[in-house]
């Protein structure tokens, strides 16, 4: 199933957050747990895991770039 994974608010007031770094590329499969990419806010920075099973298919915002919460960040193709 192909579905667009949002920026998520990870912390009261967050309203924006730099993607810091993905480790992962398109084409690349994942598994639950994994760490897909980093984010940076003013107080934190943090590594976003993969909630199951897939192949991540499109980066949407490059690592660098300023995503909104609730932002699709990428394109990935979950396992059923």
């Amino acid at each position: 199933m192909k579905i667009s994974l949002k920026l998520a608010r990870v912390g009261m007031n967050m309203q924006e957050a730099t993607i810091a770094k993905w480790h992962k590329e398109p084409g690349d499969r994942f598994t639950s747990g994994e760490e897909l990419y980093d984010i940076e806010t003013e107080k934190v920075t943090q590594a976003i895991e993969a909630s199951g099973d897939g192949k991540l298919l499109q980066i949407l915002v490059p690592a660098g770039e300023i995503a909104q919460v609730g932002q699709a960040v990428c394109v990935v193709e979950m396992a059923l």
